[in-house]
């Protein structure tokens, strides 16, 4: 019988995603196969790295890791080498490459995108450019700020943008720092401090187009060259968007899988899931966000989520499910294909 695979859960990071990170690693632990995999939770958070004996908060984990070969050393006194990185850290280091350049400096395999492609697409503003005019792919009109710059006049804006638009940050996610501006408390003052809010998580800020239309989520990954595009997600909640609240809070947000929607607005979905997914060269399963425009049926791109949430609100579990696949069964698969070399 071949030995089991040491899997490193890795939870927590150096964002507001944190609390998120935690839930997600104690799900994805507690789903993994015994009989092939021996797991273990591992939180990251200010360069710090300790194992958890029992649960995913950064109060349990005690056994520091050994970063020159990836292991640690149990009470027993054993020394215990990971072979493979399950990450589960949404935002900074887990989703924009930093985590993902150690462990290809280490020749560990992992479960998300590359260093490259995490970079990429955690920066919306870059990832909307590697995409634009490809085929299906239809962008919302953006204005990008970086700390430092001038900002536009407030008049400006509307006139590029018109009302409602969005500020958010330009790398960051779990809709932290999101501001929806709109014609009735739309002020200079009131544009300022949502870039003020969208500056304090990340050093660029994306204003952006409103789309008035449906949100909808698209799961996919590859495994053995087949393409598992997930059943379509539609997210509908009275907040003004699918902000954190609406994310996280249980009863705020209604989420159908499959979505019920036409059957060509599903085709120009998985059309643009599956041309994103390629064109950027993601791996492992990531999750797409669209807002399908309500006047014509047609897809806006809105961002790629390399690290998707795995917690029990999460998006992509409920499509596993709807697949005919439970959490274990997806990630032994995504754990075989991204273990190839």
């Amino acid at each position: 019988m071949p030995r089991k695979k040491i899997i490193a859960v890795i939870a927590g990071g150096d964002s507001s995603e944190d609390v998120i990170s935690y839930k997600s690693g104690a799900q994805v632990y507690g789903c993994l196969d015994r009989n092939l995999f021996d797991p273990y939770l591992v939180v990251l958070r200010h360069g710090r790295w300790r194992v958890n004996p029992s649960d995913a908060s950064p109060e349990g984990a005690v056994l520091p890791v050994d970063l020159n070969d990836f292991s640690f050393t149990d009470h027993t006194g054993r020394r215990v080498k990971f072979d493979y990185a399950l990450i589960q850290i949404h935002g900074t280091p887990g989703e924009n490459g930093i985590l993902q350049g150690y462990f290809e400096l280490m020749g560990i395999p992992y479960s998300t995108c590359s260093a490259e492609v995490s970079a990429l697409t955690f920066n919306k503003s870059l990832c909307k450019l590697a995409l634009r005019g490809k085929p299906g792919i239809r962008l919302a009109r953006e204005i990008l700020l970086h700390k430092g710059e001038p900002i536009p006049a407030a008049e400006v804006i509307v006139k590029e943008l018109g009302l409602p638009f969005f500020i958010k940050p330009n790398a960051s996610g779990s809709s932290f720092g999101v501001t929806k501006i709109k014609a009735d408390a739309f002020s200079p003052e009131t544009v300022m401090r949502a870039i003020e809010a969208a500056f304090r998580e990340s050093d660029a800020v994306m204003l952006e187009q409103f789309v008035d239309g449906r949100e909808v989520s698209c799961g996919m990954m590859v495994i053995d060259g087949k393409e598992w595009i997930l059943p379509v997600t539609e997210l509908i909640t009275e907040n003004e968007f699918f902000d954190f609240e609406a994310k996280y809070t249980a009863g705020a947000c209604r989420e159908v899988t499959p979505a019920v929607l036409p059957q060509e607005a599903v085709r120009a979905l998985n059309q643009a899931t599956a041309t994103a997914y390629h064109t950027l060269g993601c791996r492992g399963v990531v999750r797409i966000d669209f807002i399908v425009d309500r006047k014509t049926g047609e897809p806006y791109f809105i961002e790629v989520n390399t690290t998707p949430g795995m917690s029990t609100a999460s998006i992509v579990p409920q499509q596993w499910r709807a697949a005919g696949l439970t959490m274990g069964q997806a990630f032994g698969m995504i754990i075989d294909e991204t273990s190839k070399k």
